[in-house]
């Protein structure tokens, strides 16, 4: 395989992630690595691949999230880059790979943001077709608010960035709005 897309990253991903909310955590990942790789100049479609990807090995090995996928992406062709880079998100909790491109760095950081965007989406009567950075930025502040996001590491992925949390984040809703709809975050009209 010359390049990851986006179409092949969901097809490999859907021979091992089933859960609802697992599907949807990569396809918000996924928006949000696209709109990065706008940021950054890069591809697109790659960064939304690479995104959607993320955590193949997840929802079977949970207790060893990205121990179970090097080998089989490797055997499934995926080139070295993106497994690299899909390892790297994993970096301090789970693996000793270091985010050092901005793919690797940016991944890292949207991960955990996309969840707190989410959330904060999913309260608001428009979901995320309306939203700004400062209703995002009141929620970020509450420390009680999708606590079960690590601030702590996005804050560490926005460091390696050399990006205020701001700034990514402005970056990651603007990318998630445009596939509102499929992340089912267009509110209750």
């Amino acid at each position: 395989m010359e390049k990851l897309t986006l179409d092949k990253a969901k097809e490999i991903n859907g021979t091992m992630v089933t859960e609802d909310h697992l599907i949807l955590h990569a396809a918000n990942v996924s928006a949000a690595m696209g709109a990065m790789a706008d940021y950054f100049g890069e591809d697109k479609d790659h960064w939304q691949a690479v995104g959607y990807l993320h955590d193949y090995d997840y929802e079977k090995y949970p207790e060893e999230h990205l121990a179970h996928t090097e080998e089989p992406l490797r055997k499934l062709g995926v080139p070295e880059e993106d497994i690299r880079a899909i390892l790297s998100h994993g970096y301090s909790i789970c693996t000793d790979v270091e985010p050092v491109s901005n793919m690797e760095k940016s991944l890292f950081t949207v991960d955990e943001l996309t969840g707190i965007v989410q959330a904060a989406a999913r309260m608001r009567p428009n979901g995320i077709t309306d939203m700004k950075i400062k209703s995002f930025m009141k929620k970020w502040k509450d420390k009680r608010f999708a606590a079960g996001c690590d601030r702590e590491l996005i804050l560490k992925g926005c460091d390696m960035l050399g990006m205020e949390i701001r700034d990514v984040a402005a970056i990651v809703i603007e990318g998630m709005k445009e596939h509102a709809e499929e992340l089912q975050l267009t509110g209750q009209a």
